[in-house]
């Protein structure tokens, strides 16, 4: 004991084992990139020696144009946290970048900045420049993406990084594209496609866009019936028409035929204007408002009874044309009759195709009438453009042919490109074709065994699948991989054989691909010497070669045979993971299943079809804080950099005194740059399975919850400054309760947070951790520990406890924050004190040390468990009258307090257990609850609490008892040095010290007696 005071410490202060660490607050700029190196390029190759399971995410490639914007940000992050945790849980990680580098973009942008290049890019000379302009482009903007990706903090093999331009991936790309001509699944045909006169080439569905308020003008047309002869008595010369409506007018010179339903009931009408029309019974009344009309009913007509019937094109041709039957003519919109143009729908195609009858798009590639849209005229419409000027032109001339009824403006969906954002056509063209319709059943097949995230996905995928029977893949465009067809010069016949591509690929392999556009247009090497004729009895065939590259959907839709498995493991999918945006479902998704599927069809030793992923992970988009899309016209874009640098928000207020590592001159606006840590916790805490919201205002919380990560570690590095592991307790079997406490909250977090990001669910893995941080850790454990870790003995077993669980909180959120936050944890590893780095300790493979951690909590007493959520009530309740107390000013810190918990004196047997449970923790309590002594009592309220200068009092439920909680004033004095009410009154001393504390001082005035000054006896409150 401590006897009569000679020595007084220099500050009370001193004598506290108070935490210490340099960690600083906010994250120093120039430390970044030895920590971004560490944990992106070198962690990647050091996991690489892992002997492991590996687990393998295709990258969905970026396209090699731009700059990134913040979606880039939520796609690549999202992929690296995916990584990271599977590392974490012990897997190598297979994980090599790739890009998308050919396509209308670049070439256009090539064409751009070399306007001598012209528009005929198709040209052999010109298609040379415009491919090496392209080439450039697209290697910079790789170069430059890739910087920002790793600023991102993205770990992956950025030294393999393939490319849709790469020579290797090319020869590939056309081995596949083989392997499907051999399977005879690519066919040529003249047939309508999507056709975008802005960017003069065909498109497949997946490159469009459609916009819900396209306004074109509608027309009610009406044709002269010349054939009626299921109805002869009704029909006189020139006396009856058949009533069409469209949307497209301009289609109309390329009318063959109207269709009708068989099933329907249409109606003679009679027009004062317009003589007798032939429509819909149900329509009469809608196309009479339309018409501001009142038509007569001549006569009801059965649908069935126009089969055979006939009709005059009275405008374009003056040819008799047949009505059609057609399924998909209803009589919900129009007339109930339908014009039909094979050359300019995909319906009206298919129809007439049974009935024998060709189809007819007079249109060039810039989307203007040839001269064959009026034979009769061809100044009429030659050279107008269908959906402006030309349209208008064809219902100026039939309203002088007097067969226009009227027309008026109408509001519907329509289809655009979704790179130039102009509005497409639908034109029949000489395409190449695959047939997705001969692969449909196994690819919707090796859907049901993969998992899809959300589920939704599957359905969205396996709906685009069934609905596509075939896939255009031309484009007529320089920027690309060729088709690598053959054409007679003479005939125009092509040639796309297995044996043709073989013989292409080899010249290829020597010359390089651009040598199809190089080489001279008769180089006779590129033609398979068998399909030469040197017979001189026969004609000599010279070819060319063809001038159309592939869609850049089956380019990237082949990336899969940049994976080590390829075709060689048949029943495994290639990749655990494809994760793309929701838009995908019907682009690199649906075109790598499908040119997958197409490559292992049939397949010997392949009985089951197989995707080439096991598991297909969705995200949306961003959005603005209103639900809105990032646009720059609208001036709302957020970038990935405004969010690591600070400058979305608010700059910092200036300090007297600049904090370590930072050098802000007097006048310089400092922001809280707190890095790509912040950009990944944003991405981390999104539900990306829907769209995303993005604000100031969320990424406000992001660093207020950023820098709670960084107070937290600071402190614990702090209250493990002296502590040596190697003086962890060797059992956690008999914790005291406050540490087995917090244990058992902490393994119960890391079972959650760990099935969180099982689920790829890393929102509600971030929302457990902030949880176990905020409520379970920094307002309950530390707190309760704080005097324990300050104030006891360096030696004492209770502190060794206490910091023996701090150090399996610390490793726990180094682990599970490291896939999130890789370089927050890279930065506290470097402050750490040098006794917990030795050995040096690594979050990054961390299955073993949570695992650990969690058979620990295992080992505490089996009622703790049980008995923690009513500890948690009490908890709750003393901190509810402590409030009442603080509002009435009666109190400040909870040291200020005691804490009585009364029962009723009814002897029942839930009060009897209530108060043995009470009592089983009574000495635990006060730590717990941070007070300065906790009593239990059954019965009348002890005079001290009777006595008390004041009280409150909160109630809680245990074991079906009632419990009141009872604050009151403390019976002890304020111990100088811990704070704690548990001194006792000693005459004439003014510094007073509880006997905990007087222990301690004695032991650290041996140790530290540098930390004292000498007293008289007068001085110490002892008479002389």
């Amino acid at each position: 004991m401590l006897g009569p005071a000679r020595v007084a410490p220099k500050s009370w202060s001193s004598t506290l084992s108070l935490p210490r660490s340099a960690f600083p607050p906010r994250a120093i700029p120039a430390d970044r990139p030895k920590y971004l190196k560490r944990c992106t390029d070198e962690l990647y190759a050091r996991q690489r020696g892992l002997t492991g399971d590996t687990f393998t995410l295709h990258d969905g490639p970026p396209y090699a144009n731009g700059s990134l914007h913040i979606g880039h940000a939520l796609n690549k992050i999202l992929k690296d946290i995916l990584c990271r945790f599977k590392l974490s849980q012990g897997y190598r990680i297979d994980y090599v970048p790739g890009w998308d580098c050919h396509g209308l973009p670049i070439e256009l942008k090539a064409i751009e900045q070399h306007e001598s290049l012209g528009q005929d890019s198709n040209s052999a000379s010109k298609a040379v420049d415009v491919r090496s302009a392209a080439r450039r482009l697209a290697e910079e903007a790789v170069e430059k993406q890739k910087r920002s990706f790793q600023q991102w903090v993205i770990m992956a093999d950025w030294d393999h990084a393939w490319k849709t331009m790469d020579k290797g991936f090319e020869i590939r790309q056309l081995a596949v594209f083989k392997e499907l001509v051999k399977k005879g699944l690519i066919y040529r045909r003249f047939k309508p496609v999507y056709w975008s006169p802005s960017t003069r080439t065909a498109l497949a569905e997946a490159e469009l866009e459609y916009k819900d308020d396209h306004v074109s003008t509608a027309a009610f047309v009406k044709y002269p019936v010349r054939k009626l002869p299921n109805l002869a008595g009704c029909l006189e010369e020139n006396a009856l028409s058949a009533l069409v409506w469209t949307t497209t007018p301009w289609t109309l010179p390329a009318n063959k035929a109207i269709a009708f339903h068989s099933e329907l009931d249409y109606a003679i009408v009679r027009s004062e204007r317009h003589g007798n029309l032939l429509l819909a019974r149900t329509r009469i009344e809608e196309i009479e408002k339309v018409c501001t009309e009142t038509f007569s009913l001549v006569s009801i007509v059965r649908g069935s009874e126009l089969q055979g019937a006939a009709y005059n094109d009275a405008a374009f041709t003056q040819e008799t044309r047949p009505f059609l039957h057609a399924d998909f003519v209803s009589a919900d919109s129009g007339s109930g009759l339908v014009h039909l143009a094979p050359g300019h729908g995909m319906d009206d195609y298919q129809l007439c195709l049974k009935h024998n009858i060709p189809a007819f798009a007079p249109l060039d590639d810039e989307g203007r009438f040839t001269n064959l849209a009026s034979l009769f005229d061809p100044k009429l419409l030659g050279g107008k453009e269908v959906l402006y000027n030309g349209n208008h032109s064809v219902l100026d001339f039939l309203t002088s042919k007097g067969l226009l009824l009227t027309s008026h403006k109408y509001k519907h969906k329509y289809p655009y490109d979704w790179r130039s954002k102009r509005p497409v056509i639908v034109r029949a063209t000489e395409q190449w074709f695959a047939d997705v319709g001969g692969i449909q059943d196994d690819a919707l097949r090796s859907l049901d065994s993969v998992a899809f995230i959300p589920e939704g996905g599957k359905e969205r995928l396996r709906s685009f699948v069934k609905n596509r029977t075939e896939w255009c893949i031309s484009r007529q465009r320089s920027w690309g991989v060729p088709i690598p067809a053959l054409y007679d010069k003479e005939t125009g016949e092509a040639v796309l054989t297995e044996a043709s591509i073989d013989h292409i690929l080899t010249v290829i392999e020597d010359r390089g691909l651009d040598a199809w556009w190089t080489d001279d247009a008769s180089d006779p090497a590129w033609v398979l010497p068998s399909l030469i004729i040197t017979d001189e009895s026969q004609r000599k065939t010279s070819f060319i070669r063809g001038k159309d590259t592939m869609d850049v959907w089956f380019d990237s839709g082949t990336s899969w045979t940049q994976l080590k498995g390829s075709v060689n493991t048949p029943n495994q999918p290639l990749a655990d993971v494809y994760l793309e945006g929701s838009d995908q479902h019907r682009g690199w998704f649906q075109s790598s299943l499908l040119t997958y599927i197409a490559q292992m069809q049939p397949s010997g030793n392949c009985t089951t079809p197989q995707a080439p992923f096991r598991t297909l992970i969705t995200h949306g988009f961003a959005l603005d804080e209103h639900s809105r899309k990032m646009s720059k016209s609208i001036g709302n874009t957020i970038s990935p950099d405004e969010i690591m640098d600070g400058t979305l928000l608010p700059p910092l207020k200036r300090k007297a005194k600049p904090e370590k590592g930072f050098v802000s001159p007097t006048k310089q606006i400092t922001h809280d740059a707190m890095g790509p840590d912040a950009l990944r916790l944003w991405v981390a805490s999104c539900d990306f399975t829907n769209d995303v919201t993005i604000s100031p205002t969320i990424i406000k919380a992001i660093h207020g919850t950023l820098s709670k990560y960084r107070v937290t570690f600071k402190l614990l590095l702090g209250m493990l400054d002296d502590f040596d592991p190697q003086a962890t307790i060797k059992s956690f079997e008999h914790l005291g309760t406050v540490h087995q406490i917090a244990l058992t909250q902490l393994s119960q977090a890391i079972e959650k947070v760990l099935f969180h990001y099982e689920q790829f669910d890393f929102k509600r893995a971030v929302q457990e951790i902030n949880r176990y941080i905020n409520t379970d850790l920094s307002s309950s454990f530390i707190e309760s520990i704080k005097d324990t870790i300050y104030a006891d003995s360096s030696s004492a077993r209770s502190r060794v406890e206490a910091q023996s669980v701090l150090l399996q909180i610390y490793s726990a959120l180094q682990a599970v924050l490291y896939p999130i936050t890789p370089l927050l944890i890279e930065e506290v590893l470097d402050y750490a004190p040098t006794l917990l780095n030795n050995p040096p300790s690594s979050p990054v493979v961390s299955k073993e040390v949570l695992a650990d951690i969690i058979s620990r909590s295992k080992l505490q007493d089996g009622d703790l468990e049980k008995d923690l959520p009513w500890l948690l009530r009490a908890n709750s309740a003393v901190k509810t009258a402590q409030e009442e107390a603080r509002a009435a000013k009666k109190m400040g810190s909870s040291l200020q307090s005691e804490v009585l918990f009364q029962l009723s004196e009814a002897p029942t047997t839930s009060n009897r257990d209530a108060f043995e449970s009470l009592t089983k923790y009574q000495s635990s309590l006060e730590t717990i609850l941070v007070v300065s002594g906790v009593k239990v009592s059954r019965g009348a309220l002890p005079a001290a609490v009777e006595s008390a200068d004041w009280s409150y009092q909160a109630g809680f439920d245990l074991l079906g008892s009632k419990v009141v909680a009872h604050i009151y004033t403390p019976q002890k004095l304020k111990c100088i040095r811990c704070w704690k009410y548990h001194a006792d009154i000693k005459d004439g001393t003014k510094d007073i010290l509880c006997k905990r504390c007087e222990e301690v001082i004695e032991e650290i005035v041996k140790r530290r007696p540098d930390l004292f000054n000498t007293l008289p006896l007068s001085d110490a409150g002892i008479p002389p």
